[in-house]
C-alpha cells in the first residue's frame, strides 16, 4: 500500500513524475493529465460533499464511494498495461464499480421529473458543486479517450466506462438535490436576444 514520509522528494524538479510502474513522464504528458483531472474531479467532488453531507445522506454516501473509486481509477492511469510483468497486482477499474454506479444512477433517477430543456448549473449550492465536478469529470473522460486513440498506450474499457458513469452520475445528483428537478434552471434557448 501507499506509504508516505516525505511529501517533497524533489525528483520531479525536472519536470517530470514517476509513474506506478517506476517510469518517468513529463508532467505535461497526456496519461498525466488524464490522472490528474480525474483527481480534480475527485476534489470537486470533496466540495460539492460540503453541501449534500446532512441534507442528502444517501446522496452523500454515494459520492464517498465514487471519490474512493475515483482514486482507484487514478491508480489504473497510473500504471498502464504494458504487457510487462509487474512485481505487484496493479489496481485496476473492474466492472463491478461500473454497475454499482449505475445502479446508483437508476436509483435516483426514478425519482426525476423527466427533462424538457438543457439544465443549467444552479438551483442550489450543492447542485452547483455537482455540476463543476460533472464538467472536470467529463474533462478527464476526454483525456482519458485521447490517451485511449494512441497506439502506444492503453487504457482499460472498464476504466473508461467508469469515468463516463461518473459524469452521469453527478448530472443526475445535481437533478435530485434540486428538489429532484423542481428546483432545475432550464436553459432558454435565445432568451436574451
Amino acid at each position: 500500500m501507499v506509504k508516505l514520509n516525505r511529501i517533497y522528494t524533489k525528483t520531479g524538479d525536472d519536470g517530470t513524475t514517476g509513474l506506478g510502474s517506476g517510469e518517468r513522464r513529463l508532467k505535461h504528458d497526456l496519461r498525466v493529465e488524464a490522472y490528474g483531472t480525474v483527481d480534480e474531479a475527485n476534489a470537486c467532488v470533496g466540495l460539492a460533499r460540503l453541501h449534500t453531507a446532512e441534507e442528502f445522506p444517501e446522496i452523500d454516501a454515494m459520492l464517498a464511494r465514487i471519490q474512493n473509486d475515483l482514486f482507484d481509477l487514478g491508480a489504473d492511469l497510473a500504471t498502464p498495461d504494458t504487457g510487462e510483468k509487474l512485481e505487484y497486482e496493479p489496481l485496476r477499474i473492474i466492472d463491478s464499480q461500473v454497475g454499482r454506479i449505475e445502479a446508483d444512477i437508476d436509483r435516483l433517477n426514478q425519482k426525476l421529473a423527466p427533462l424538457r430543456s438543457f439544465v443549467l448549473p444552479g438551483g442550489s449550492a450543492a447542485s452547483a458543486a455537482l455540476h463543476l465536478a460533472r464538467t472536470v469529470a467529463r474533462r478527464a473522460e476526454r483525456h482519458m479517450v485521447a490517451l485511449a486513440q494512441r497506439p502506444d498506450e492503453a487504457v482499460t474499457p472498464a476504466a473508461l466506462k467508469y469515468i463516463n458513469r461518473v459524469s452521469d452520475f453527478l448530472f443526475v445528483a445535481a437533478r435530485a438535490v434540486n428538489d429532484n428537478g423542481a428546483k432545475d434552471v432550464l436553459w432558454v434557448p435565445g432568451k436574451n436576444r
